[in-house]
């Protein structure tokens, strides 16, 4: 038998997958390579992968002939069965203290179960996120593994190196937690993404709509955002979209694009998983609901026939609502990453898993979709209080809150008056309402809930923990309904 050449092997050559192998061996590592249909194997050895140091494979068993021990596996097929599918192939083919990753959009809970049964059978198991699509892949994505602990110093190195880079030098990818921690963090980038991509979509809503700007001026508008506070890979891409002209029709493209969004699942577990949690997480909520509301094409076509609003019509002068715009997207991006960083600390509590907070910010600070520079502030908030409760409470985004805030609430209150649809940016102008106001009307909740249901409420004027029931009507009797708390 030949000797193990392969420093990792992986399966799965669509476009991720080729990507990452041909990262890998960039950096010096030897890859085996495997894909279900082998004739993908030999056309990527052909072709991209001509004259590396990769190793095709047209068998598993071949694959893992290749591997040095401890064997480095890793899984990039569609998440879901095909996981477990190709778990069952590999796994009883290796040994104890080899290595499995799966580096899939999984939902988390799957990489829980996978992580255990791993163990049982003496192997250890990685559930990674990588972010930062194609491009991202080959030269550098996010990467963030959880799952058994002990296979962590084996792929470190690996990682790391073909990981994206900060301006410092530090890798955007480190170790993120137990069992699913590693694609929980993932999930909630994911939610995080559909958050900015909605409140973007409602700035470019805001300023075509009512303030009349066309394709030309949002680009000039988005690259000026581009070199500020708002400096992203989203607000980048979106100034160059506006900057693209249709090779046909010489129009830009994004006029002509239809109005329906797709989405594949990440954002609605980040709602779900909120929700199991109790964690208002209200402006992804949104930006998921608002891609459902888009697919409804045809019904939109319909209720606008009937249904009328104000003409929108801008009062005021433009540059000063442009500035406007730009302070609530500003604030309503705070309070998406706010939002997601509660649902982390709350996974966290809720699994025993140790997230570390300011580590996930750095490691979304280069590579992924939702890497910006405003992600290094976040590292520094959690480097000042690593047991920070929410963003908003910590000293500098308190600070830029106040500042955008006056604009921001111009910004929300003008689309408001024309009929612009603003659900992301109203959510999370509401959520900051709520979260400052020492006082919301849930006491009249509370009564009516024991009016009607006799589920008790708490008094101000007694300890916390007390809980009292009133005979509303007088036909009522004393006995009380139990209580639940999210």
């Amino acid at each position: 038998m030949a000797t193990p050449t392969a420093d990792i092997g992986l399966i799965g050559l669509a476009v991720m997958g080729e990507n990452l192998v041909l990262n890998m061996e960039s950096h010096g590592y030897t890859v085996a390579v495997f894909n279900r249909t082998t004739a993908r194997v030999d056309a990527f050895l052909a072709d991209r992968a001509k004259g590396k140091k990769i190793v095709g494979c047209h068998s598993v068993k071949d694959l893992v002939a290749a591997l040095k021990r401890p064997r480095k596996a890793m899984i990039m097929v569609k998440a879901g069965p095909a996981v477990d599918q190709v778990i069952e192939e590999i796994a009883p083919l290796l040994e104890a203290g080899d290595i499995l990753i799966d580096g899939g959009n999984t939902h988390y809970p799957d990489t829980t179960r996978r992580t255990k049964a791993m163990k049982a059978r003496g192997l250890h198991f990685i559930g990674t996120g990588v972010s930062g699509g194609e491009e991202g892949a080959l030269k550098g994505p996010s990467i963030m593994p959880g799952g058994d602990p002990a296979a962590w110093p084996h792929v470190k190195p690996i990682f790391q190196a073909i990981a994206a880079k900060v301006a410092d030098g530090a890798p955007c990818c480190d170790w993120v937690g137990d069992e699913g921690a590693g694609h929980y963090v993932k999930m909630v980038h994911n939610g995080i993404e559909y958050g900015d991509m909605q409140l973007i979509c409602e700035s470019y809503h805001l300023l075509s709509g009512l303030g009349g700007l066309g394709a030309d001026e949002l680009h000039g508008v988005f690259a000026r955002w581009n070199k500020g506070p708002l400096d992203s890979y989203l607000v980048e891409i979106t100034r160059d979209i506006f900057g693209y002209k249709d090779p046909d029709t010489g129009k830009p493209l994004v006029d002509l694009i239809l109005d329906t969004a797709g989405q594949k699942g990440t954002g609605k577990w980040t709602v779900g998983s909120a929700l199991d949690l109790g964690v208002p997480l209200t402006l992804i909520t949104e930006a998921v609901f608002s891609r459902c509301l888009s697919a409804q094409k045809d019904e939109r076509g319909t209720a606008a026939k009937v249904l009328k609003g104000p003409e929108p019509k801008l009062a005021g002068d433009r540059e000063s609502f442009i500035k406007d715009v730009e302070s609530a997207l500003y604030a309503s991006k705070i309070i998406s990453y706010a939002q997601g960083f509660a649902l982390l600390n709350a996974m966290a509590k809720e699994s025993g898993w140790t997230i570390n907070n300011g580590g996930v910010a750095l490691m979304w600070r280069g590579g992924c979709i939702i890497r910006s520079v405003f992600l290094g502030k976040i590292k520094e908030a959690f480097d000042r209080n690593a047991k920070l409760t929410n963003l908003l409470v910590d000293s500098y985004f308190a600070a830029e809150i106040e500042r955008a805030q006056a604009g921001w609430r111009r910004a929300i209150g003008a689309g408001v008056a024309n009929g612009i649809p603003l659900p992301a940016m109203s959510a999370a102008l509401a959520y900051f309402d709520g979260y400052r106001n020492g006082r919301l009307p849930a006491n009249l909740l509370q009564a009516q809930r024991d009016y009607f249901g006799a589920h008790t409420y708490e008094r101000v004027d007694k300890p916390r923990g007390q809980f009292f029931h009133t005979n509303w009507t007088g036909r009522g009797g004393t006995t009380a309904s139990t209580t639940y708390n999210v």
